[in-house]
């Protein structure tokens, strides 16, 4: 069972039409495991019209070079370990009779292919440019990534943020439109952690937005929150998230 956690009142409202998800599966996050995407997978398909999974596979380098491979190197690194995830989403969709799985995973080439994701790309980049909060927001964004991988006591550069920066850059299309791109006018897009970027993004606050129904929902499986814990504000089980959708 999942818990099922609209990350605003809006999104919750998305909630009785939305038609697609996409599931972010971070490439080097042991969080996503075979079992656990298998889970992931069996919800999604059972609850939602069309489902895809978005892996950052190349993107990924990106953060490599901030923390000081090589470009061959974090290229190399990010292009095996973004197929071995997608082998591994592949594997359980499999199991659960999907037909044409890898149809179903989003990678970077695949997006770069994709005119919807290409224009939302473009945008993305000419706001960083232009607009000093919207860009100070996203390298602050960076700055919480590299700080969970960088040793203890060490802050990352400019340099180191400029470079990481361009992961999460690439990953921006998906929070502002991944119905449009997958063809669909209300969806979700579906992460297992709440991201202080993205409260502010899906309460409007920056300058670029998400589009008119597209939702974001922290989507963790129950046996997470310890025995007692109270589930955090307007979190709705699995069950009760799927009532009301043909």
């Amino acid at each position: 069972m999942f818990v099922i956690e609209p990350l605003t009142e809006r999104c919750r409202g998305y909630l009785p039409t939305a038609t697609h998800v996409c599931i972010g599966v971070s490439p080097f996050n042991s969080y996503f495991t075979t079992a656990r995407l298998r889970r992931l997978a069996d919800w999604a398909v059972t609850r939602f019209e069309s489902v895809h999974f978005f892996v950052p596979d190349m993107a990924a380098a990106h953060t490599l070079r901030a923390l000081g491979y090589d470009l061959d190197h974090a290229r190399h690194k990010a292009r095996r370990q973004g197929q071995y995830v997608h082998n591994k989403i592949t594997t359980a969709l499999r199991a659960l009779g999907v037909e044409d799985p890898a149809g179903l995973v989003w990678g970077m080439d695949r997006l770069h292919r994709t005119p919807r994701y290409l224009a939302l790309f473009d945008e993305v980049h000419l706001r960083y440019e232009e607009d000093e909060s919207f860009r100070a927001a996203c390298l602050d964004a960076s700055h919480w990534v590299l700080e969970h991988k960088l040793p203890p006591g060490i802050t990352a550069t400019e340099d180191q943020l400029r470079e990481a920066v361009r992961y999460f850059l690439a990953e921006l299309p998906l929070f502002i439109d991944a119905g449009g791109i997958a063809g669909h006018r209300v969806s979700f897009f579906v992460y297992h952690q709440r991201v202080a970027f993205l409260e502010r993004f899906f309460r409007r606050e920056l300058s670029l937005q998400p589009t008119g129904g597209q939702g974001f929902l922290v989507v963790r499986e129950a046996a997470q929150d310890r025995p007692g814990t109270q589930l955090r504000t307007g979190a709705v089980p699995a069950q009760e998230a799927a009532r009301g959708v043909g």
